[in-house]
């Protein structure tokens, strides 16, 4: 996994006070891309997208509160709420009023969507979203990270497993089994195990935890309903963190679903097993929904004849 070199860094502050880093790639003026990963990443994990994009776009990617270099918050600071304020905040500190962008979300990212997607800022910005590998509830229910029949006695084991508060130490050959049996498909290659384990394994374990606690009650259903711009939705048919189930429920309650893809024998961290299929869903979102600079300079010009 690479990196476009030189990022703007911003920051920006939430309506609690809490400080997010922010990263711009690509050219002022260029359409807007907005990337927000999941529980446990960071903007690490959108390098691929990001390399990309940011020839021909504007891509910003956040580090979602108490991950990657967004300082870790206090107690009842980890909420569906607080992602969605999080949002908010860089939304106005990366576009301009009224400017739209395309917003992808992975995993609890396009769970940042749903709970934003009431808000105001939301509306101001979003021409077209992504929900990718995620959720709107009953996560822990649908999950299949224990091999076993569905019930309560594999509900409450996949609960204690995603709120375990053991450390994950060091990337090791093992570690990185147990990351690809729960969140990527067979056939990843070594390299994709092991670069999403580096940013697992980054993750403060009291952070890891405590958003554990939030996925585990999640209800965002509400929020799919007002997720009224045109919604893409993607999954691997072999994800156990959120198997496709909950993508097809995504994409029948969503009001303007443009399409759902399911990625045969992908798992959960689908941007980066199948980095070329999910960056052609963001790219054709933008083509479809985002006006260039240069387009509505033209459509201005005309209008003043």
């Amino acid at each position: 996994m690479t990196r476009t070199p030189d990022p703007r860094e911003l920051s920006a502050r939430s309506a609690d006070g809490s400080r997010l880093h922010i990263e711009v790639y690509g050219s002022e003026g260029a359409p807007a891309i907005v990337l927000i990963h999941g529980w446990t990443c960071s903007t690490l994990f959108w390098a691929a997208q990001i390399d990309a994009l940011s020839a021909d776009h504007r891509v910003i990617v956040y580090d979602q509160r108490g991950h990657g270099r967004s300082p870790a918050v206090g107690r009842g600071g980890y909420t569906t709420d607080a992602l969605a304020d999080d949002l908010e905040a860089v939304l106005g500190a990366t576009l301009a009023p009224g400017e739209k962008a395309v917003l992808a979300g992975h995993s609890m990212g396009g769970m940042t969507l749903m709970a934003a997607s009431s808000r105001p800022a939301f509306r101001e910005h979003a021409a077209a979203a992504l929900l990718c590998s995620t959720g709107s509830s009953k996560l822990v229910a649908e999950s299949r990270v224990v091999p076993m029949r569905p019930g309560r006695l594999r509900t409450r084991l996949t609960r204690l497993i995603l709120g375990a508060r053991a450390p994950l130490g060091p990337v090791t050959p093992v570690s990185k089994r147990i990351l690809r049996y729960g969140t990527m498909g067979p056939g990843t290659a070594p390299d994709r195990v092991a670069a999403c384990a580096r940013i697992v394994h980054a993750c403060p374990r009291a952070v890891r935890v405590a958003w554990s606690h939030v996925l585990g009650e999640l209800d965002l259903d509400a929020g799919v309903g007002e997720l009224r711009v045109p919604t893409a939705v993607v999954a691997g048919t072999a994800d156990r963190l959120t198997p496709p189930v909950l993508a097809r429920r995504l994409a029948e309650r969503l009001p303007d679903c443009v399409g759902i893809t399911e990625l045969t024998g992908m798992g959960h961290m689908t941007p980066v097993e199948a980095p070329e299929a999910v960056t052609a869903v963001i790219r054709g979102l933008a083509d479809d929904h985002l006006t260039t600079g240069r387009a509505a300079d033209n459509v201005t010009e005309e209008s003043a004849v």
